[in-house]
């Protein structure tokens, strides 16, 4: 009887890393459509869950902050397999971008990045890809005036107070002021329950680890001075404060990484560039910056940091989030964070991808053809990439 039921276990999990790899090579186009492919594979073709229970699902990875896309794969590997179950399902939608990364960072160590027409098309690309991100973005998340504000404000407070504390200062006042102005948002009406089989105890130490790792990690960081806790505590507190998509990881990882002399804007860019290209979650991203700073060991560490705190955070709040999602209050905070995140991505299109990569009119153009290509031509980011690269060369 035991065989039997370690047999069924052993099963359910080898289908969850099976169908999660499958998406993990297979998942091009960022979060929004990353999403898709999870409906098309969970939910249209295998049934794992409903499609009310799906939309709660997404509703609180929006909500958390962390890699949206991720969590909620994360979240369907826990309600098929329990938490063995969002590891695998963590693993295989994870590794093949990891991986691809790694390789396209050693390939990168010793090399002159800053000076290689192929590798300034890579970062006029960003151009193009977080244009995009801003526009989708600032559609949905600034759709009024109060929020239009909010991002406004958070665009200048980034631009001119530029910090280590600035991001996570403007994201906890633009929480305050969407707390004052929304919180008497009409509730939502929510009809259907989650059942996750994750125990109330275990939610409750994984938040605890999370919170007790964000506050310890920049004490030790200051009283060992180990590099290795440097990278973890840079790396964790950015997946810790990523709020609408993983392009806002942008300006955390910038604002933690370059200063500190690990990388230099030329191989950061080239590195982001490069992410649009491969599959999965644009977190894995960690991967390519850590390899470049520690060799594959540093990429398989940074990965591991970044992605941390989003798991523990789906884990954490699965089992309350019925509670949390009815609380208009909480809502009204969100919707102000949101705003801030769109001010804090537009800060980050200026300094560094536009002043690093815009330097000509040809490269002007050539971030107008990628742009146009992207939005309106509807073309795969792969292509896209490839293109950037090969225009960069012809660009003299």
């Amino acid at each position: 009887m035991k065989n039997s039921k370690h047999y069924k276990g052993f099963k359910s999990l080898l289908e969850i890393l099976l169908v999660s790899s499958k998406l993990g090579f297979t998942s091009f186009g960022g979060p929004i459509a990353h999403l898709g492919y999870f409906h098309n594979e969970y939910i249209r073709k295998r049934k794992w869950m409903d499609e009310k229970s799906y939309a709660d699902l997404v509703a609180l990875c929006q909500f958390l902050p962390g890699p949206a896309s991720s969590q909620v794969g994360i979240g369907i590997g826990v309600l098929r397999g329990g938490i063995l179950g969002g590891i695998v399902s963590f693993i295989g939608f994870t590794l093949p971008s990891v991986l691809a990364l790694i390789i396209f960072a050693l390939f990168l160590r010793g090399r002159f990045v800053g000076e290689a027409d192929w590798i300034h098309g890579l970062k006029i690309v960003a151009v193009a890809v977080v244009a995009q991100a801003i526009l989708g973005m600032a559609k949905s998340l600034t759709p009024d005036i109060k929020r239009k504000t909010i991002a406004l404000l958070s665009l200048v407070g980034t631009l001119i107070w530029q910090s280590v504390f600035t991001q996570i200062g403007v994201i906890l006042l633009s929480a305050i002021i969407g707390f004052l102005l929304y919180r008497s948002q009409p509730d939502n009406d929510y009809k259907t329950k989650l059942q996750f089989s994750i125990s109330k105890w275990l939610s409750i130490c994984c938040l605890i680890v999370f919170f007790s790792l964000l506050f310890l990690l920049p004490l030790l960081r200051e009283i060992t001075s180990s590099n290795w806790i440097a990278i973890f505590d840079s790396f964790y507190r950015s997946g810790s404060l990523v709020f609408g998509g993983g392009h806002v990881v942008l300006p955390l990882l910038q604002n933690e990484l370059i200063p500190a002399g690990w990388l230099n804007k030329g191989e950061f860019l080239a590195g982001y560039g490069a992410a649009q290209a491969v599959p999965g979650p644009l977190f894995t991203f960690a991967a390519y910056l850590g390899t470049v700073i520690y060799g594959w060991q540093g990429g398989l560490f940074a990965t591991f940091a970044i992605f941390l705190p989003g798991f523990l955070l789906i884990v954490g709040f699965l089992p309350f989030w019925d509670l949390l999602r009815r609380n208009p209050k909480i809502n009204g905070a969100l919707m102000g964070v949101n705003a801030a995140v769109v001010g804090i991505l537009i800060a980050a299109f200026y300094d560094p991808i536009w002043t690093s990569s815009i330097l000509s009119p040809p490269d002007f153009a050539l971030a107008a053809i990628l742009f146009s290509l992207l939005v309106y031509w509807k073309v795969p980011p792969w292509v896209i990439v490839i293109t950037g690269a090969i225009g960069g060369s012809l660009i003299v």
